[in-house]
């Protein structure tokens, strides 16, 4: 199941650059695209909040 991204994002953009199929879009919070998430967890390790989480 993809990633998904909680309310306690702060929309710094640590995860984007981290994520290899950019599936995350900015906003407040950030989205990730389920349908290109590979759930990697490569974003959930870059956020200092710990805001992406599987889903």
């Amino acid at each position: 199941m993809a990633y998904v991204i909680t309310d306690s994002c702060i929309a710094c953009g640590a995860c984007v650059s981290e994520c290899p199929v950019d599936a995350i879009a900015e906003g407040a919070p950030y989205t990730i695209d389920a349908d290109k998430c590979v759930d990697c967890g490569a974003c959930a390790g870059a956020c200092p909040v710990d805001a992406p989480v599987a889903g």
